[in-house]
């Protein structure tokens, strides 16, 4: 039956009507409707089912605080499940499907669970699947998987085909929402000649002023919308974005910004979602208020709404939600629904008031239209099975809820007040205030979220700040549920989340069985948990749990707002990051001439390196044997480029990296370098590298390939959360700088023939200095260390000088054998001097004491990170494993890894052992194999023997050395 009105519906185009499917039905709308108003304009009250009982669920609101009415919509590479059909706008050929039900929507098997309602109460999973424990795998946990989670997935086989990006903006003031608040604001701001941002989740701007015929200026608010919305879009200061919801906002006036560019347009050549990250300097929230629904027996049945979405359907889409509808309120406002409706030709059954006396103009005016209005009065009861057909009333206070008069009716909108959106406001820890009037929770002025400047950077206007523009009315009744003492049979069949299936009752329970903080009685109950996270059910909800628990609403307080507003697509959350492109690789300036010489490369991190350099019909082990030789013979180049390059500037730059480091660095002398150890909060080594001191102020902290990034977040994430007032600035330059380590005993003399004003002499230039200038006519940052043994200088030039610096080198050091050397040859020349490797020689569970690094560690700080943690009773155990070097009596080569057995068991059962093997290679320069370990009090027991496992199944011995098995004084390196 056509719920089809014959006037109204001014955002429809009745000249273009459009075609689509509910379960396979062919269903008519109009251009310009939503999903939801199509439905319901075909008579399509029933649209799914709820998720613990499967009892019938209709459409209750006309926005995103839809609870009920989720469909799959689509199909193959462009189905989606758990979409709301009121913010769906409709298209020809849209194909929708009902879900949580078998076999169909009308007939549900599942619905059985709604007879069994007195033993399924809330948390009753909790204290049903407990025992016995064998019916766990075999019976509860199957059910429960079967029965888990809203709608279908998509098949894992079918990839999706639209397209997502992400954009960057940046601008003074970001405005979400554009209601009349929001214009008013944006106007503001834009005619000030800022920056302006403006928003609106829905295709159309105006909000609720549009729909309930204000006049603002002297013009109908619909004029006024469209003439302000043109002027904005014809400002160059100002951007205009329909369609986009302000998700979340976030610290320093960041904000993500979800724009649902083409949903309504399926196949277009443009992006379906957009993601915009906006920083602005001040964020309104113009988000308005949302009509909460009121709690009776029956109030989740289809055909009852909220009384302002029976409006908007009717204003907006011409679309009625019944043929004889009746209202239900505690205050005036329901009333503009009764008296439009009645404008429309709808039968209006009655208007029935909470109020003992309903006093405003708005009753006045439906009285004088001869809309019916019974006062002191409740809905005890909706009467129906998958569709309203009338309402038990009694008096509100009435005890037992005697039943006085039943209404026909075939829809009932219900309106329990207004409740302010105030989540963006939240988001950041802008506290709330508890509005007795209005019975609402509206932003507190004096304690908004504040910026870095200890400022406010959000501010709440219009609605959304509590001003529901209501002056004139009476004051409404908080109503929280009806009768206010209904008997249980009543309060179990009274429905506060509609989609989880949440009573009165539940929370109730919740509140008896000591769940008195509202976060407890949210998990036990699932109150606020559904796809519409509470927007409707949690004032209510806590309303009733704070009378069951005697105390004021404030004191319960609300549960924890949290971004996003809305679910955002994780297409737009990865952009354009899937595919080859989802993790993208890293490349260094040489890759592409690594690539050509047919490097085979290595993952470190997202980079790649080349591991060897595999000449024709050379296995990667002779590649590695010489690349070796070649540069402990003569010269050798290292693409070093991957390596973290972190600056750190400020004049508290000194403290900070005496804090980070385990040793001295603020004493370190400008122009000087210093290898230093990083570690956890509990004392375990998480990362090395030299550092560079390059001004009294600057510091530049050389880290692992792979660690760069974490490195520069635990940086930052110190400076943010706990040292927030040093005045400190860290800067990740990684990828600024390519840089080359030239080594081996001709490197001094490849650099030289260069030419530059750089002195690389051995006593100008000593080991561990650092020096600027200039190297075949390219500005350098020239550093003297080495991590191979030899001599060896490392030369940062810029990212787009790296490559021909490269070649530079190339060409100077021809006539000495150059050549380049991978990742391979790297690791053995400096395990042939026992340098260790993080990530090798640490697994996350080593101090750096374990690696004989007692040296690296300062005596002369109070403190520093994970100081405590090397002083707890494990860290300073003599019986710790420790670092020596491996040599087995063959000259074979240990497996990596392998453990060296003891007799027995442990504690776990498993095999006793004494030590393992960290790093094992093949030494080319020692022409056998060498190995390094953490052994039981290994360095006393130099010379001894133990025993490996072998990759065969059997032992291997080896003997304990120094872990250092070539030029231990250093000689080469500081020729």
């Amino acid at each position: 039956m056509s719920h089809r009105l014959g006037t109204g519906g001014r955002l429809i185009d009745r000249t273009r009507p459009l075609d689509f499917t509910f379960n396979g039905k062919t269903m008519r709308g109009y251009a310009g409707d939503t999903l939801a108003s199509g439905l319901l304009g075909a008579g399509q009250t029933l649209v799914g089912r709820s998720f613990k009982y499967h009892r019938p669920r209709g459409i209750v609101a006309s926005g995103a605080e839809e609870p009920n009415a989720l469909v799959g919509l689509g199909e193959g590479q462009r189905f989606e499940p758990n979409q709301r059909v009121t913010t769906t706008e409709l298209f020809s050929g849209l194909k929708a499907a009902s879900q949580n039900h078998w076999p169909s929507l009308e007939f549900d098997v599942g619905a059985i669970n709604a007879k069994l309602w007195r033993f399924l109460p809330a948390g009753f999973y909790y204290k049903t699947f407990i025992s016995p424990r064998p019916l766990w795998k075999h019976v509860y946990e199957p059910i429960i998987r079967r029965s888990a989670g809203l709608g279908k997935a998509p098949d894992a086989e079918t990839r999706d085909i639209d397209r997502y990006e992400q954009l960057y903006a940046f601008c003074d003031v970001l405005v979400a929402g554009g209601g009349v608040a929001g214009i008013r604001a944006a106007l503001e701001a834009a005619q000030a000649g800022k920056r302006v941002i403006l928003t609106e989740q829905t295709a159309h701007f105006g909000g609720r002023a549009v729909v309930d015929g204000y006049e603002i200026d002297g013009q109908s608010a619909e004029s006024w919308v469209d003439a302000q919305l043109a002027a904005l879009q014809g400002m160059d200061n100002v951007t205009v974005l329909p369609r986009t919801m302000v998700a979340g906002v976030h610290d320093h006036g960041y904000a993500l910004a979800y724009e649902r560019v083409a949903d309504h347009q399926p196949g277009a050549d443009k992006p379906r979602h957009r993601l915009w990250r906006v920083r602005a300097g001040q964020i309104v929230a113009a988000t308005g208020a949302i009509e909460r629904p009121l709690s009776f027996a029956g109030n989740d049945l289809p055909g009852v709404m909220l009384a302002a979405a029976i409006r908007d359907y009717a204003v907006n889409f011409g679309v009625a939600a019944g043929k004889k509808v009746a209202i239900v309120t505690n205050n005036d406002d329901a009333y503009r629904t009764a008296l439009i409706l009645n404008d429309l030709g709808v039968s209006i059954a009655a208007v029935i008031d909470a109020r003992a006396e309903a006093t405003g103009d708005l009753p006045a005016k439906a009285r004088a239209a001869g809309i019916r209005v019974i006062e002191d009065a409740a809905v005890r009861k909706v009467e129906g099975g998958k569709s309203v057909t009338g309402v038990q009333l009694c008096r509100f206070n009435s005890d037992g809820g005697a039943v006085f008069e039943t209404l026909a009716c075939d829809a009932l909108g219900m309106s329990g007040g207004w409740s302010p959106v105030v989540h963006l406001w939240s988001h950041c820890g802008g506290k709330l205030n508890w509005d007795e009037a209005g019975a609402f929770f509206r932003p507190d002025p004096n304690r908004p979220p504040l910026g870095h400047d200890g400022k406010g950077f959000v501010s709440c206007v219009g609605a959304a700040n509590g001003d529901l523009g209501n002056e004139g009315e009476a004051p409404m009744l908080p109503v929280w549920l009806m009768p206010a003492q209904a008997s249980y049979e009543l309060r179990a069949k009274a429905w506060l989340d509609p989609q989880n299936d949440v009573k009165v009752s539940d929370v109730q329970l919740a509140a008896r069985e000591g769940y008195a903080s509202v976060e407890h009685t949210k998990r036990y109950t699932t109150l606020g948990m559904a796809t519409d996270q509470g927007k409707l059910s949690n004032i209510n909800g806590l309303a009733i749990l704070s009378d069951a628990l005697g105390q004021p609403i404030p004191q319960t307080g609300t549960t924890t707002f949290r971004p996003p507003y809305t679910p955002i697509s994780l297409g737009a959350i990865t952009g354009e990051a899937r595919g080859e492109i989802f993790q993208p690789l890293r490349k260094t300036p040489m890759h592409g001439w690594h690539e050509a010489k047919g490097a085979h490369w290595e993952p470190v991190g997202h980079w790649r390196r080349p591991y060897c350099y595999p000449k024709q019909g050379e296995s990667h082990a002779e590649a590695v044997s010489r690349e070796i030789n070649q540069t402990r013979k003569a010269v050798g180049l290292l693409d070093a480029s991957t390596l973290g390059k972190i600056l750190v500037k400020g004049p508290d730059a000194g403290r900070f990296m005496d804090m980070l480091y385990t040793n001295m660095m603020s004493n370190l002398k400008v122009g000087k370098c210093r290898y230093g150890l990083m570690c956890n909060e509990n004392g375990f080594l998480s990362d090395d590298g030299v550092v560079a001191r390059l001004s009294e102020d600057t510091w530049l902290c050389h880290t692992t390939s792979g660690g760069a990034d974490r490195i520069h977040a635990w940086m930052e994430d110190w400076l943010q959360c706990e040292w927030w007032d040093w005045k400190v600035h860290v800067v990740n330059l990684t990828e600024q700088f390519a840089q080359i380590a030239v080594v081996g005993p001709k490197a001094r003399q490849v650099l030289e023939k260069l030419g530059g004003d750089i002195d690389l002499s051995a006593d100008s230039f000593p080991f561990m200095d650092w020096k600027e200038g200039h190297l075949g006519g390219i500005a350098a940052r020239i550093f003297r260390i080495s991590f191979s043994g030899e001599l060896s200088y490392e030369v940062a030039v810029p990212a787009s000088q790296g490559l021909a610096f490269w070649e530079k080198l190339l060409d100077a050091g021809e006539e000495f054998g150059i050549s380049p050397y991978g990742t391979e040859a790297l690791h053995v020349m400096r395990a042939e001097k026992g340098f260790i490797m993080i990530g090798d020689e640490t697994d996350g569970t080593v101090i750096p004491q374990d690696l004989n690094l007692n040296w690296a560690i300062s005596k002369k700080k109070d403190d520093f990170l994970g100081k405590r943690g090397m002083e707890r009773e494990a860290m300073v155990s003599p019986d710790r494993w420790k670092l020596v070097g491996l040599e087995t009596l063959d000259g074979s080569v240990l497996p990596d890894g392998a453990l060296a057995p003891l007799p027995g068991k442990n504690a776990n059962g498993q095999q006793e052992t004494q030590g393992r093997v960290t790093s094992t290679y093949h030494s080319p320069t020692l022409g056998k194999g060498i190995a390094m370990g953490l052994v039981h009090n290994g360095p006393e027991r130099m010379g001894e023997v133990i025993a490996f496992q072998s990759a065969s199944g059997g032992t291997v011995s080896a003997r304990i050395v120094d872990p250092c098995f070539f030029d231990k004084a250093g000689e080469k390196q500081n020729v």
